[in-house]
């Protein structure tokens, strides 16, 4: 596995698989770059060249005590495209993967990056306020937080179930659940907790204002970890150039219980 220095010398790892046109991907809160095992054949089959970052605190990357910002985590962003010269690339994040991409692009620029895709993403906003009214309120996202700084290991059992929406009869074996839990509970404590409250405490709403590159929006209709009403359904409405697609039987996990739809919904993106 090839890793680079960040800007803050931070070792982070990633890794490349095939050749051809660029897609970055972005994991999710608490998950490395393993969490696309379903994305990144289909991709390279068909002839592209898949890029995967480890965040710091995640999989093989450095454990720093800080840079769980929203500000460094998109300069860890921009450093990998710069160390590999990435140019006309596809990004691709999902949750807080996907507030990663928007800031990257609106703190960076969107020279290196022709389309973006937000997977069940944490943007623009997950907290209530006046100006925001379907947001969740603040006592029940400092309550969760409060319960996974408890005990992290109970609060991703406890919504192992909802967040593959098991209960509108998708087909995820118990196996395959433990071991999303388990690359969650990889990642350093400290990343985990402190990510977790930047994505609740941010507002991203002028970042996307600024993008004008073509957006895809995939979303699952019951996702219990980033619901789509204060997110996706208000991104798309702030975005110059967006198209959103909503899984009415998905949950956050959509990027294994729905694979193959949204592999397919991106390659049609990303080839137009």
């Amino acid at each position: 596995m090839p890793y680079f220095q960040s800007t803050d010398d931070t070792t982070l790892a990633y890794e490349v698989y095939g050749s051809g046109a660029p897609i970055v991907f972005l994991a999710g809160w608490s998950l490395n770059t393993d969490m696309w095992e379903h994305q990144v054949p289909y991709f390279v089959e068909r002839g592209y060249r898949c890029i995967l970052l480890d965040r710091r605190g995640h999989g093989r990357s450095d454990r720093p005590a800080d840079g769980y910002d929203n500000d460094t985590r998109a300069d860890d962003v921009a450093a990998l495209l710069e160390h590999l010269d990435i140019r006309d690339a596809v990004l691709i994040g999902h949750s807080g993967g996907g507030a990663e991409a928007v800031h990257y692009l609106a703190r960076h620029g969107q020279d290196r990056i022709r389309r973006l895709v937000l997977v069940a993403a944490a943007v623009p906003k997950l907290s209530w306020s006046p100006d925001h009214p379907a947001g969740i309120p603040q006592a029940a996202i400092d309550a969760s937080i409060a319960a996974l700084c408890a005990d992290r290991a109970k609060w991703m059992a406890d919504r192992a179930q909802g967040y593959f929406a098991t209960h509108l009869g998708n087909d995820v074996s118990p196996a395959l659940i433990d071991q999303e839990v388990r690359r969650c509970l990889s990642a350093a404590p400290w990343a985990a907790k402190t990510m977790q409250r930047a994505i609740g405490d941010s507002d991203l709403r002028p970042d996307l204002a600024e993008i004008t590159l073509p957006v895809l929006l995939l979303h699952g209709l019951a996702d219990q970890s980033i619901p789509i009403g204060p997110t996706s359904h208000v991104a798309v409405q702030l975005l110059k150039d967006a198209e959103l697609k909503e899984y009415p039987a998905a949950g956050h996990g959509l990027y294994v219980t729905h694979a193959a739809q949204l592999n397919a919904d991106i390659a049609e993106f990303i080839s137009a």
